[in-house]
């Protein structure tokens, strides 16, 4: 760390993620501090984020996006890294975060960079989850969490430059999984439009979750994945639908 013209906090927001913590965590040493912010975990969470860091903290969940605020505002440095527990941080991506934190950004206020999934077996390179360019590396200062609960969209007050190292993606388990966090995401989406007021029409319970099923899998490419292609694009028309049926309902 001695030369850099810059530091960086690497931040986490975490439940129960006991499975995944650790490999996340050793892909991050090289920031000059690590923030975890938990919401009071059932299992080993917390006692695994002790072995890389003294500052974790509680937060009661209000939503991902005012976890993510809050974790923000505990990094001591403007720039900011935020990685998810399920995702790694390869080596050559490594080395281009430390370049810029060793030479400077210059007017660039953050880096988007490709994320790459795997699930069932094979990494996914088609469709809609790839190539999924991701903002993870910021100022604090001259950003802001945007978007619709449960995902959130990094607005910049600034120049933007992109990365080609990769970050993995370890998004789900299994086929089971992926059903029950649709589901959960879907659940949680559906109440945040609400709150905005919006209603599910027409257009959006019949229309919306055959085009999603088309766009993932056929015009962008998912069926050239097989069937994870197939088994990822169908639960994304799900998920559409979920998410309108219970706005309806509420």
């Amino acid at each position: 760390m001695v030369g850099r013209m810059e530091k960086v906090s690497a931040v986490l927001i975490v439940y129960n993620e006991e499975k995944n913590l650790r490999e996340c965590l050793e892909t991050v040493r090289w920031a000059d501090e690590v923030v975890v912010v938990d919401s009071h975990s059932k299992d080993r969470t917390v006692e695994i984020a002790r072995e890389f860091t003294e500052k974790i903290f509680q937060k009661e969940y209000k939503g991902h996006i005012d976890k993510k605020r809050f974790a923000l505002s505990k990094a001591s440095h403007d720039w900011v890294f935020s990685i998810d527990a399920d995702e790694r941080v390869t080596p050559e991506l490594t080395q281009e975060i430390l370049g810029v934190l060793e030479k400077g950004a210059g007017k660039v206020v953050g880096y988007d960079m490709p994320r790459m999934t795997r699930h069932l077996g094979r990494w996914i390179l088609h469709g809609e989850w790839y190539p999924d360019r991701v903002t993870r590396l910021f100022r604090r200062s001259q950003m802001q969490y945007e978007g619709t609960e449960p995902h959130d969209r990094v607005i910049l007050q600034g120049p933007r430059e992109h990365f080609k190292g990769m970050l993995l993606h370890y998004n789900y388990r299994n086929f089971a999984h992926q059903i029950q966090t649709v589901q959960a995401y879907a659940d949680v989406a559906a109440k945040a439009m609400f709150t905005k007021g919006r209603r599910a029409g027409f257009r959006n319970i019949f229309l919306r979750p055959p085009f999603k099923f088309l766009k993932c899998y056929i015009l962008k490419r998912g069926f050239l994945d097989g069937w994870p292609g197939f088994i990822i694009a169908a639960p994304s028309a799900f998920y559409v639908l979920a998410k309108y049926v219970q706005l309806y309902e509420l």
